[in-house]
């Protein structure tokens, strides 16, 4: 049997405009362990990001402004290059196959639907981390 999937020491930023997403969200990573920082906007996004050195992005697509997409573009051009190494998760309402591989050619590993379960969240997070370890 599997040990329990554990976020203890991550450093997640969390990206999305709803109150409500971003409260449920953080809610769920700091449930089993997670360091959450959650902003409303790409904007705010791009300000923490160098002091905060996020261990994992989870993104909102559908923004207004600017939208998951150009974040994530914009994180992978920053400098230092250990931006595009970065884990990025993008958690949209958008769930179709076309918007999965949009997400990938952005930059993002991963692409996640809402309403996601707090256990599937979890272990999407876990995994990803556990996949750039190895």
């Amino acid at each position: 049997m599997e040990p329990p999937l554990s976020l203890a020491g991550l450093n997640i930023l969390v990206v999305d405009d709803d109150d409500d997403s971003r409260f449920y969200i953080t809610t769920v990573l700091e449930a089993d362990g997670a360091t959450v920082t959650a902003v409303p906007s790409a904007g705010v996004a791009l300000k923490v990001l160098p002091e905060l050195q996020p261990d994992v992005l989870i993104c909102d697509i559908a923004m207004p402004g600017e939208d998951g997409y150009t974040l994530i573009r914009k994180i992978r051009a920053l400098k230092p290059d250990i931006w595009e190494k970065l884990p990025a998760i993008a958690l949209t309402a958008y769930g179709d196959s076309e918007y999965r591989s949009r997400a990938l050619e952005a930059g993002f590993q991963s692409h996640v639907a809402k309403p996601v379960d707090p256990g599937q969240l979890v272990a999407i997070v876990a995994n990803l981390v556990a996949s750039y370890q190895s």
